[in-house]
């Protein structure tokens, strides 16, 4: 049996109607959800606000109403519990109701525009690799020990982190890596979470539809190092400028890595192909299956972090000349044809170049580098000329196509991509809405040695228009398009 007052303890309430030593069921923030004797939480969303769904968990069988304001119509026999901030009360209740989960494995976040996923998930290889019960809360996917579940969010809701945590606990799990998004920071959802430590990425041009500006972005990733405790770690990537803002006022024991300046941990690539690296991380040579500097500091962000956790320098090396990279972040095929066709995420102005820069410096030059890329609607639209920009600059022909356009005219989104494009580049372009045909189009223009780059929706495996989801894999299609060129 659940008291409603033992969830609430550590919440900021300001006032109580209705008394709080009764047993709950489930909570709820979600009121079609809800059901009798759950505890309904009102949340304010950028979309719609939980208070006006109030009378309607009521009508359902709530027991309980957690809000910031609170409703006209007090109904008798549920108890109404004025809270300051619904966001941080949903966290603070969601770890109480599920038994503090975070406090009994060692749960590190990693946070940043780019990277989390290849940094969480390779750390998550790495350790079971190492032989220990790891888990993985990701954009690509939940790893509960070796059971998998889908993921909808970067980082999950509050009920969802710690549901998920509870069943890691119980299945013996004693790491998890999680991915900490700025939305997540944002809405609270990392609140009330025991971190053991935080890792750093970098910091670019992403969420300004959500953000007001760059600066609150940035902030709002700073306070995840913020409110780390002072037994954890913070380890940030140095050659980022941000890197040293988010250590400004860490209580955590502050680490920092880097290629380029002196840090804690420091790497240097020595050779580069499409097939892997020969990296120098601290003094010791190793030939890695990633390519690229931006894989180069997520590995190095691995090895910080595996060292911080207490594995030995030499197992962690051994280890991640192993690894394989993530589903949709520089997955590559090699075609009867000799043309080889990546597939990677990038969806920001960072991300494009970072991996349009590996490929040019990888290849010959004798071969035409053929870009496939696009920006998603309904989110930030200042990104889409710096993305048409990189794209032809950095590339010998680019096609400009449909992400996902969500609820926007994806010519509308072409076109301002296009506006980005410099005169002198502007021949190279051509612009085809429907992505499977762009795709199919860019496979008819490569040569033998070509490379083709599609980029912006990596792992996912749809397309979402007009708000509906249609079956969509850029990996699987351009595989089956090269395949059928070849006949």
């Amino acid at each position: 049996m659940i008291l409603l007052k033992d969830i609430l303890y550590k919440v900021t309430i300001e006032s109580v109607v209705g008394s709080t030593s009764v047993a709950i069921n489930n909570l709820e923030f979600d009121s079609r959800k809800v059901s009798l004797n759950d505890v309904f939480i009102a949340i304010k969303g950028t979309v719609s606000d939980g208070h006006q769904f109030i009378k309607k968990a009521a009508d359902q069988g709530a027991l309980a109403i957690i809000c910031e304001t609170l409703p006209e119509n007090i109904v008798n026999g549920i108890t109404y519990v004025q809270v300051a901030d619904s966001h941080k009360a949903l966290a603070i209740m969601a770890a109480n109701y599920y038994g503090n989960p975070s406090e009994e494995l060692k749960l590190v976040g990693i946070t940043g525009t780019n990277g989390k996923t290849t940094v969480s998930s390779l750390l998550y290889q790495l350790f079971k690799k190492a032989g220990l019960e790891a888990g993985l809360l990701s954009t690509v996917k939940i790893m509960i020990g070796d059971a998998e579940f889908k993921a909808t969010h970067t980082t999950p809701d509050s009920l969802t982190i710690n549901k998920y945590l509870r069943e890691m606990v119980d299945a013996g799990v004693e790491y998890c890596f999680m991915e900490v998004s700025s939305h997540g920071i944002h809405q609270k959802r990392t609140e009330a979470l025991h971190f053991t430590g935080g890792v750093f990425t970098n910091l670019s041009h992403d969420h300004l539809d959500y953000h007001k500006d760059f600066a609150e972005y940035r902030d709002v990733k700073k306070s995840f190092f913020d409110e780390l405790p002072k037994t954890a770690f913070a380890l940030v990537n140095v050659d980022d400028k941000n890197g040293v803002v988010m250590l400004q006022n860490t209580k955590a024991k502050k680490y920092t890595y880097a290629l380029k300046t002196y840090a804690d941990y420091k790497a240097q690539i020595l050779e580069s192909q499409f097939t892997g690296q020969l990296l120098k991380i601290n003094n010791q040579e190793l030939w890695v299956k990633l390519i690229g500097g931006f894989n180069a500091y997520n590995l190095l962000a691995i090895f910080g972090t595996a060292q911080l956790l207490g594995l030995k320098e030499l197992e962690i090396l051994q280890i991640m000349s192993t690894l394989n990279s993530v589903d949709g972040r520089f997955q590559y095929l090699i075609s009867e044809k000799k043309i080889t066709a990546i597939v990677d995420y990038a969806h920001t102005p960072d991300a494009l170049k970072n991996v349009l820069e590996t490929i040019n410096s990888i290849r010959t030059g004798n071969e035409e580098v053929i870009t496939v890329v696009g920006c998603g609607g309904d989110r930030d639209a200042q990104k889409r000329p710096v993305m048409g920009n990189i794209a032809a600059s950095l590339s010998t022909k680019v096609v400009f196509t449909s992400d996902n356009p969500r609820t926007e005219n994806p010519e509308k989104i072409i076109e301002q991509i296009e506006t980005g494009v410099p005169a002198e580049h502007y021949k190279k372009t051509i612009s085809i809405t429907n992505r499977k045909e762009a795709i199919k189009a860019a496979c008819q223009m490569a040569q033998e040695n070509d490379i083709i780059l599609i980029a912006g929706k990596g792992h996912e495996t749809y397309q979402e228009i007009n708000g509906e989801r249609f079956n969509f894999d850029d990996f699987k299609i351009v595989n089956e398009i090269l395949i059928a060129l070849n006949k």
